[in-house]
């Protein structure tokens, strides 16, 4: 070990040297200079940053004063890269790189990178060099794999970043379902859970995407479990999960589990009826779901505070989705929302039950852009004979959702309101944000609390608009248990 430093130690040393001295040529050579005004007494900065970062990309680009040389093979081909590098860069950046340079017996590395690591490699080696990488989509799993496989953790972050502020961006095959699924190999929970969430609230457009075909066993389960999927009805997923079961050829445990998760009880009977008989899955696997359909069919025969008595109405087979179909809510486009108060009316099914789909609920919104607290509201003074001023940003936004009328018919119901904000993201109209309140509140108490909606372009406005989609969920609950 000790021969081996006293080996590299000069080596190194030698290199560092030049490369200050390059970097003394740089600042001291160079004409153009950017002077910065400190405090007064502190003297004045001379900042050559910017052109310290070009002479460093010449210096990779042309191969000066190199001292190791990058074979990249392609792994399963004859395919060579070759780059002329240095040892104190690599090693500043990498530890990886670092201890591979200590153990090198010859003036040269191999490194052996898979097919779509190989094509991306001159960008990730100059991202060594310069500090600033451009991505496309198709390259952020890639660069990805070498950055962490070379432990160069900032460029790891950035990318992961980079991802998770990218879902919305158009592609030709989709690119969330792949991102998500290398988010689970490699235990990125926080891009995992962006992936998710985006599928979850985006789920109509995925059905209509290329993408849903790529979904996997393990992700097609999780998306079935969730209660936040936003799409147009129940029937829609049952539409699309045929398509995918048609499309995948899943195994016979996984096609099962699958149909389990659908809620049936949220499909009007008519409809199941037509499932039955007109659906190949479903004659195929009739018998695997044969009790949630005979519930499913009972749910809606009977009155649902009858039912209530005997079956457990809190599963997730009577739980409702965030459903964008008429009978469960209304949309609402608000035009330059913070002028003033605005208000709609707009009117929903008092519960998914047959018993209770006929019967109508009035609901208002109310929605205030610059709505204060009663601690910031304007009091009046009698020291000065007026009121205090008050900012207008000083309010925040504020939706209210309230039924018109009370009935008995709402006994055994709560509703749950679900706000849903709309927005555009790469030129692609996708949900921005879900806010839940429940029948207590009557309100969302954080409701767009960090939205700049003075601004035109501000992410939450299309065009000077807001545009948002009340939803309405009933969700039934035991009040009489039967005696045993």
């Amino acid at each position: 070990m000790a021969i081996m430093f006293q080996r590299i130690i000069p080596a190194r040393i030698q290199l560092g040297v030049l490369f200050i001295a390059f970097c003394f040529q740089i600042l001291t050579a160079s004409g153009a200079q950017k002077v910065e005004a400190l405090p007064e007494g502190s003297g004045a900065l001379i900042n050559h940053s910017l052109m310290l970062v070009q002479r460093l990309e010449a210096l990779l680009a042309h191969g000066n004063s190199s001292d190791v040389a990058l074979r990249v093979q392609t792994l399963h081909s004859d395919e060579v890269k070759v780059f002329q590098a240095h040892s104190l860069v690599l090693s500043l950046q990498s530890e990886v790189f670092e201890g591979l340079l200590q153990h090198r017996n010859a003036s040269g590395l191999i490194l052996r990178e898979t097919a779509d690591c190989a094509t991306v490699f001159d960008k990730f080696i100059r991202y060594l060099y310069c500090g600033e990488i451009t991505v496309l989509l198709e390259q952020a799993i890639p660069l990805h794999k070498l950055a962490s496989k070379y432990r160069v953790s900032a460029l790891q972050e950035g990318l992961s970043h980079y991802m998770t502020q990218h879902l919305a961006s158009d592609s030709p095959q989709g690119h969330v379902v792949s991102w998500y699924d290398y988010a689970m190999h490699i235990g990125d929970v926080g891009l995992r859970d962006s992936c998710l969430q985006y599928l979850s609230w985006n789920l109509s457009s995925v059905f209509q995407s290329g993408e849903w075909r790529a979904v996997s066993d393990d992700l097609l389960l999780s998306l079935l479990q969730r209660s936040d999927l936003i799409l147009q009805s129940e029937l829609e997923l049952f539409g699309a999960l045929e398509s995918w079961i048609g499309h995948n050829q899943p195994g016979g445990t996984t096609i099962e589990s699958a149909l389990r998760s659908v809620r049936y009880a949220m499909i009007p009977p008519g409809q199941l009826f037509h499932l039955q008989k007109q659906s190949p899955v479903l004659l195929k696997y009739h018998e695997s779901v044969r009790d949630l359909l005979f519930m499913a069919f009972q749910f809606h025969s009977a009155s649902p505070l009858q039912f209530a008595k005997y079956f457990d109405v809190n599963c997730s087979l009577f739980t409702p989705r965030n459903y964008l179909s008429p009978a469960w809510g209304s949309p609402w486009l608000i035009n330059n929302p913070t002028r003033d108060d605005r208000s709609t009316s707009f009117q929903t099914q008092l519960g998914p039950s047959s018993h209770d789909s006929a019967k109508k609920i009035m609901w208002n919104a109310l929605f205030s852009p610059r709505w204060l607290p009663v601690s910031l509201r304007p009091v009046y003074t009698a020291e000065h004979g007026a009121m205090q001023a008050v900012r207008a940003e000083e309010g925040r936004p504020r939706i209210i959702v309230t039924p018109a009328t009370s009935s008995v018919d709402f006994a055994g119901v709560s509703f749950q309101k679900t706000v849903i904000v709309a927005a555009r993201q790469q030129g692609k109209l996708v949900v921005r944000h879900v806010f839940n309140f429940h029948q207590s509140t009557e309100e969302s108490g954080d409701f767009l609390a960090q939205a700049d909606l003075q601004r035109r372009d501000s992410e939450y406005l299309i065009e000077g608009a807001m545009h948002l989609h009340i939803v309405i969920k009933s969700i039934y609950h035991s009040l009489i248990k039967a005696k045993k």
